[in-house]
């Protein structure tokens, strides 16, 4: 694998990551739609739930699609058996992780959104309950959906000879988003009709009483047993960091037209390039393999440039996100798309190793804190864009209720 040549590689690459731009470019029109319904109106702390929410379930998706990655690489899905019990123990160690994620991303999400608005009207049980519940609902439906699909799609690219590190993170994390999204926009509308019932609260109850039989299969699964309790803690330390993220999302999304859109779409991209990398740099450290790091780090830099330009280009030609494109602007997106892409593959590279050198699995570490830290990054050097340009007296980026 590594003495492919740049092309080669590039060629396996770049496709999975120019079909992940439409999957985020939908994502962040259907937020950019979503902002606007009742419910995310009423309960303010589902703004921040949401990129909180999305790095959540992206880490678990990118961390099941790494794994496999590596277990096909290493030949461990080439004997039926093997596969069969790699692939429920994974889908089932999914549920667990995605139910109690989820749980604690609703909850954290809620009282964060108490503690930086105190002068708000009090918060209510109920509410709580309906982030919560649509929380959770929106993790575990949307890792059912994408663990089948990502278990399939890195199954297909073993047969098919296929390198599934170059493809199955870009997929997991662009349709990840969007399955995500819609589940709980849709969820929480439905709950909000019955917010004064106990229904949000007998749905987190149920889905509570189903966590031990998840967590009971893959007990008895030798293949993932040794995961069900290790991997918390960067999954944990990541929803703070990515706190962060949603805090900047939820003050700054209502007063600057385009945030909702781009923001999802620059966090994703410049992710999946970060997520190859680390991908990549794991299974060769698992197979005891060399790493070309330049010549990989110097095509992924170079890939970000076509797929920034073609990026802006759809967004101009669709009218997206309804912000003015001009050549500033396209410049500006594209320095920080590639200053976000460089960071990325630098944190990718730096965390995997450190990670190994520890004696730490980064299959199950690093793509929790880099698709983080990424996000905060790229969050904020795209508000301070938006900022900057509103300071040097460019019209029509900020939204009429703000000027």
């Amino acid at each position: 694998m590594i003495s492919n040549p740049v092309f080669f590689f590039l060629t396996k690459a770049l496709p999975s990551v120019l079909v992940s731009i439409a999957g985020l470019i939908a994502a962040g029109e259907l937020l950019d739609i979503y902002l606007h319904w009742d419910v995310f109106i009423h309960i303010p702390e589902l703004f921040i739930l949401v990129p909180v929410l999305l790095n959540l379930k992206g880490n678990l998706e990118m961390n099941l699609a790494a794994r496999l990655s590596t277990s096909a690489n290493l030949g461990d899905l080439d004997n039926p058996a093997s596969r069969r019990r790699l692939v429920i123990g994974n889908l089932a160690l999914l549920q667990v992780q995605s139910l109690i994620a989820g749980c604690i991303a609703g909850l954290f999400s809620f009282i964060l959104g108490i503690l930086i608005r105190p002068s708000n009207d009090a918060s209510t049980y109920y509410e709580s309950m309906l982030v919560i519940s649509s929380s959770m609902l929106a993790a575990s439906l949307s890792s059912l959906i994408l663990g089948i699909f990502m278990c399939i799609l890195i199954i297909l690219s073993r047969r098919f000879n296929v390198d599934p590190d170059n493809i199955a993170c870009p997929m997991a994390s662009s349709l990840g988003d969007i399955v995500t999204l819609v589940i709980l926009a849709t969820f929480a509308r439905l709950l909000k009709e019955n917010m004064e019932s106990i229904l949000s609260t007998v749905l987190v109850i149920v889905m509570v009483v189903l966590l031990p039989g998840a967590a009971a299969l893959v007990w008895t699964n030798r293949s993932v047993k040794q995961l069900l309790f290790t991997g918390w803690t960067p999954i944990m330390c990541a929803m703070v960091i990515s706190s962060l993220s949603g805090v900047v999302f939820e003050n700054f999304v209502d007063s600057y037209k385009g945030l909702a859109l781009l923001i999802p779409v620059l966090n994703g991209l410049t992710g999946n390039i970060g997520s190859i990398y680390a991908s990549r740099i794991s299974t060769a450290l698992h197979g005891n393999r060399q790493e070309s790091y330049k010549k990989v780090e110097q095509t992924l830099l170079l890939m970000n440039i076509p797929v920034a330009i073609i990026l802006i280009f759809v967004i101009w030609g669709f009218d997206l996100g309804e912000f003015p494109v001009n050549a500033w602007f396209l410049s500006a997106y594209f320095i920080v798309s590639m200053a976000c892409a460089w960071l990325a593959l630098k944190l990718a590279k730096s965390m995997t190793l450190a990670s190994w050198k520890w004696g730490r699995d980064p299959d199950n570490t690093v793509l929790p804190f880099l698709t983080a830290t990424i996000d905060v990054i790229s969050t904020a050097m795209l508000v301070i864009t938006f900022v900057l340009f509103t300071m040097a007296g460019f019209e029509g980026y900020k939204t009429s209720t703000q000027s």
